[in-house]
């Protein structure tokens, strides 16, 4: 959420931001927020005097009475009442122009980066650097729940009469594949200076509307019936949610926390034969890592976080690449938006492992996350998040790109010590 006061000052750069975003239903939102915030301003001054003068009238009632000027009293005691009537209705008003202001501030996008490319939508995402040779081997790769199931390693049918549609078993050497993967995760970020924090797997719908937008809240979010409570879509919610409603030292920032937690997503409109297996679920484990910090600063973290993520990928033999996120494919929240890639030997593709993100101030202004400078003034932080793991779906990438022509699947050296000093899979059929 942007600053009403850069949009009142500023009606242009935010129009052109919203064209930019290819959001051009969105435009007359800022003429029309324009308008509710004078009048609402206008209301608040109207709101002001009749209190000022609702104070000063009061005091002057005791100085009257003591001069025996009782009808005079009894004047001003009634303007007192018939002004306490007027401010009551003012007050009213006021609140019900600050709800309108808010929702439609809410909706329009935040001011993005001068560097980031404008394009509609993720297909026009700009690819920035390659890491690691990607391989296509001489032999045949299979599904990735193919492979899984030559290892035992996922039952789908017992999840989908258990759950439905969307949810997996893992079992035997996949499944501590997978756990082995968050522990390594989990223990690199430390040991990159972040602390680690399990957080709250259910968040409250203020911290909900802090940190994400309308659309996105619709797409993922699962609601806990009877409660002001959601299942996380991810542990930068809750994370970021920390600090609601906080005036943090200056001299504490950054703070850089790394996190692991179940995440729940509704998935609306997933499909497509990649929808399968374990790509696109209902239910998935993931490492996290976020930042707050100082606004000059954020630049600086957001190279340094998703960078933790290629090195990760990296130190596990996996080849990936990163590709800019162009205007069209950020979410209304974001500033800038950077997604890593794996490489798919099957599909002789790329495919998204990983999204880091500079949010700007937009929810720390939404949280109340301020900063107490040197000089006692206080500012909005940045915040800032990035996927360090997310398996199930980086087991797919794993699986391939350690698969062997006798289907064995070696494991890296990293992963050893969590794998009971494992260095080869091998299958069960």
């Amino acid at each position: 959420m942007i600053d009403i006061k850069f949009l009142r000052e500023n009606p242009e750069i935010v129009k052109q931001n919203i064209k930019n975003k290819f959001q051009d239903q969105k435009l007359p939102l800022v003429d029309e927020v324009i308008a509710l915030d004078e009048e609402r301003r206008e209301n608040q001054r109207k709101a002001d005097e009749l209190r000022a003068n609702r104070n000063k009238v009061s005091k002057s009632i005791g100085a009257l009475m003591g001069q025996k000027k009782f009808e005079e009293a009894e004047a001003a005691k009634k303007l007192v009442a018939e002004e306490a009537e007027e401010l009551a209705v003012c007050e009213a008003k006021e609140a019900e122009l600050s709800e309108k202001v808010t929702k439609i501030m809410m909706t329009i996008p935040n001011i993005i980066d001068p560097s980031v490319p404008i394009g509609k939508d993720d297909s026009e995402n700009v690819e920035v650097e390659r890491f690691g040779e990607p391989v296509v081997p001489d032999f045949e790769i299979p599904y990735h729940t193919d492979i899984m199931e030559r290892f035992s390693g996922i039952d789908l049918d017992s999840a989908r009469r258990v759950a439905g549609n969307g949810f997996y078993y893992l079992m035997g050497d996949i499944a501590r594949l997978h756990s082995a993967v968050i522990s390594y995760a989990r223990d690199f970020m430390i040991g990159r200076g972040f602390t680690y924090c399990v957080p709250p797997f259910m968040i409250r719908s203020s911290v909900v509307t802090g940190v994400m937008s309308f659309a996105e809240m619709d797409a993922m979010m699962y609601k806990i019936e009877g409660e002001d409570l959601y299942l996380i879509g991810t542990s930068e919610h809750s994370m970021i949610g920390k600090f609601i409603d906080q005036i943090v030292p200056e001299e504490e920032l950054p703070y850089t926390l790394t996190s692991y937690s179940p995440c729940f997503r509704k998935e609306k409109g997933a499909h497509g034969i990649e929808e399968r297996g374990v790509y696109r679920i209902h239910q998935f484990e993931k490492q996290e890592m976020i930042v707050v910090c100082k606004p000059e600063e954020s630049p600086f973290w957001f190279d340094k976080l998703w960078q933790n993520t290629v090195d990760l990928f990296r130190s596990m033999d996996i080849p990936v690449r990163t590709l800019e996120c162009c205007s069209g494919d950020l979410a209304d929240l974001k500033v800038k938006s950077l997604d890593v890639e794996a490489w798919s030997p099957r599909q002789k593709k790329y495919f998204e492992v990983g999204s880091c993100s500079n949010l700007g101030d937009a929810q720390a202004r939404r949280l109340k996350i301020r900063v107490k400078g040197k000089d006692g003034k206080t500012y909005l932080a940045h915040t800032l998040n990035n996927t360090v793991v997310a398996p199930p779906r980086m087991l797919i990438a794993f699986l391939e790109n350690h698969l062997q022509a006798d289907g064995s699947v070696t494991i890296p050296e990293v992963l050893r010590p969590y794998m009971g000093g494992t260095e080869v899979l091998v299958p069960k059929k």
